[in-house]
């Protein structure tokens, strides 16, 4: 990735590619209670205790690091459906930064934080309250972010991303629609040099965007 943690930013608005929104929010399923702890186990130092607590009843078979699956069983979005597997390997690659495929306290704190960020984002877009972002709200989140992109692109996004049918998607599938627009903005500009919004690629070129944003 080319941004850390993959935040969106605008692309083509009157400042080039836009602006960063402020504080995007993200949220972390329930089910388990803050303070957990292995008996009287304190934080290592600079972890907010809450967050400890929630490491370490995420990290289930006490390794001290996290896999996406047991970040996947931690998480739940607002509608009260899990998080899907492909958003949580997303966060964890995105964290891991010794790349061995797991997170450890401090990874994970700062995930942590990453995703309470997105969930005030999704929840200030969430306009009816219903758990949910429709096309139309999330026009309205892609503008607010800088990018300049139709109504039409909006509908396509959360076809591709509706997991029940509903015309609407998840908590999780909106961090990952976000990370992967940003990661095809960042892949355009890049052959963008001139800075009009208009690129002419070859094979190996759409092959390369491709990957920034499936990465």
């Amino acid at each position: 990735m080319t941004s850390q943690y993959a935040n969106p930013q605008g692309q083509y608005g009157a400042s080039g590619y836009g602006q960063q929104p402020t504080a995007p929010a993200g949220y972390p399923q329930g089910g388990v209670s803050q303070g957990f702890g292995y008996g009287s186990s304190q934080p290592p130092p600079g972890v907010n205790p809450d967050v400890w607590g929630w490491f370490l009843a995420v990290d289930t078979d006490r390794s001290g690091k996290i896999t996406a699956n047991e970040l996947q069983q931690a998480l739940m979005n607002t509608n009260s459906t899990p998080f899907n597997a492909e958003t949580c390997r997303l966060m964890i690659g995105m964290f891991d930064k010794d790349r061995n495929g797991t997170i450890d306290v401090q990874e994970f704190s700062a995930l942590w934080k990453y995703i309470q960020d997105w969930k005030g984002c999704f929840d200030r877009f969430d306009q009816d309250r219903s758990g949910t972002i429709d096309s139309r709200e999330l026009y309205t989140a892609f503008t607010t972010f800088g990018y300049r992109l139709s109504p039409e692109f909006c509908e396509l996004v959360v076809r591709k991303f509706d997991r029940r049918n509903s015309r609407t998607i998840s908590f999780d599938d909106f961090i990952q629609s976000c990370v992967m627009l940003k990661n095809l903005t960042d892949g355009f500009r890049q052959h963008d040099t001139a800075q009009q919004g208009v690129i002419n690629l070859g094979y190996e070129q759409v092959r390369h965007i491709t990957e920034l944003i499936i990465s």
